[in-house]
């Protein structure tokens, strides 16, 4: 393999919120005494061989550059925390009833595995010549997608956005456009922190920038001070719209060009260190659009399968053949209750809004051209092909990507203060003294 076991969840990962991410560690075989437990998750406990084997994983991630790792207690302290972090996740996920089936894990399985170009065979074999169970390996799994399911039920019904924040945020002087590259180290503070652990984040800010500007990489320093959950991956946060910024560091990303480094920002959870890696402009937004119309006839329990497609190609040789009109037919038989009225009508729309298979067949057809019968789950399809037209998307897109950018936005702060609120009322207890964070205050909950 090109890269170690541990990036292969890559793929999957990336898909999901930062805060659950995971190193992929193995459990520690059953055999092994000299196991003990490093920290007490509510009822569940990280032993000594998970935290070995996640911090292993780092290791061989960084192998060809292991100066970019922070000193091994520091480092330890990151991969605890993130552990830490995915149970408590997990836990919660499992008190609300969240399971995940062995199918859902199997396509996750078969994606990672689609994404090393590797068969699940030899992705099985890969993991398990790594020394790892591939048991373990697909409950790894089982538990990214648990939290990402978790993340889902926790956002989807905090976050909606309105017409008029849209509005408001476009017709905004602020408002921005275009894309920017960004990585960020973070400096959390301590939720109901005191003027001392807040004075204690500031000056872990101030020394990694001191530590960059003489001279040290963005992406080492990211990994030696920031306490993000993507600290590990030096801090990328790839591109972003501009829109989707946080309102507190949009301006000063505006007035940076590629490759500066801003001071340390004071946030809502500590200070932000970014780095702005590249920009790009938006460009016009021209997508093919079709304008057709359909008869759909259901099988039911008054008609068989069989019949609904007899009756599909009668009507194709009705128009076809007896050039009988489209719409009268599509009036009187078609059973698609948002089209028949309108003669069949489905107006202008973009290739696959109906679906890949109805858009396949549109992209065989020609203008004027009527489709033989062909079948989708809904039932069987006449498809007449009226216009084509290329159209300019970009106001729409625009609005579009403005709904997401304040619905990203809503749905980071409402995750990010809900994984707040869930570890400072969690039962966390660090058993080994030089694991624990000196630095801040220990959270409700939370054994000293």
């Amino acid at each position: 393999m090109k890269q170690p076991i541990a990036l292969l969840l890559l793929a999957l990962v990336l898909a999901f919120p930062a805060h659950a991410q995971l190193l992929a560690p193995s459990a520690a075989p059953a055999s092994q005494t000299l196991d003990r437990i490093v920290a007490v998750v509510n009822d569940d406990v990280i032993l000594q061989s998970e935290l070995n084997q996640a911090v292993l994983s780092v290791q061989k991630q960084y192998a060809s550059q292991p100066g970019q790792l922070p000193p091994m207690n520091v480092l330890r302290k990151q991969v605890l925390d993130r552990l830490v972090l995915m149970r408590l996740q997990v836990q919660k996920a499992q008190d609300q009833g969240i399971h995940i089936a062995d199918a859902d894990v199997e396509r996750a399985v078969n994606a990672v595995a689609q994404q090393n170009k590797m068969t699940p065979e030899q992705l099985r074999g890969a993991v398990e010549q790594s020394g790892s169970s591939f048991a373990d390996f697909q409950r790894q799994l089982a538990d990214q997608l648990t939290v990402q399911k978790l993340h889902q039920s926790v956002v989807r019904d905090a976050v909606s956005v309105t017409d008029s924040e849209i509005d408001n945020l476009m017709s905004s002087p602020t408002y921005k456009t275009g894309e920017v590259h960004l990585a960020h180290i973070q400096i959390n503070t301590p939720s109901g922190a005191d003027a001392a652990a807040i004075q204690a984040s500031a000056a872990k800010a101030a020394q990694a920038v001191a530590a960059i500007k003489s001279g040290m990489d963005f992406h080492a320093a990211a990994i030696r001070y920031s306490d993000a959950s993507d600290a590990l991956d030096g801090g990328d946060l790839g591109w972003r719209k501009m829109d989707a910024i946080p309102a507190a560091f949009a301006d000063t990303i505006d007035s940076m060009k590629p490759g500066e480094i801003s001071p340390a920002l004071r946030g809502p959870t500590g200070f932000h260190i970014i780095k702005l890696l590249g920009v790009r402009a938006p460009d016009r937004q021209m997508v093919n659009e079709f304008h057709a119309r359909q008869i759909l006839i259901k099988p039911s329990e008054l008609i068989t399968p069989a019949q609904a497609e007899q009756k599909a190609q009668d009507l194709y040789n009705r128009i076809v053949n007896k050039h009988e009109d489209f719409a009268t037919l599509a009036k009187k038989n078609s059973k698609d209750d948002t089209t028949a009225n309108a003669g069949g009508d489905m107006g202008w729309f973009e290739q696959q809004r109906w679906g890949t298979t109805i858009g396949k067949e549109l992209g065989e057809l020609k203008v004027d051209q009527v489709s033989k019968p062909f079948q989708s789950e809904a039932g069987w399809h006449i498809l007449q092909l009226l216009g084509t037209r290329k159209s300019d998307m970009t106001d729409q897109i625009a609005r579009d990507e403005a709904r997401q950018a304040i619905g990203n936005r809503k749905a980071e702060q409402v995750y990010e203060d809900y994984l707040r609120d869930m570890r400072s009322n969690a039962y966390i207890d660090i058993l080994m003294p030089e694991l624990r964070d000196t630095g801040s205050q220990p959270a409700a909950g939370t054994s000293p």
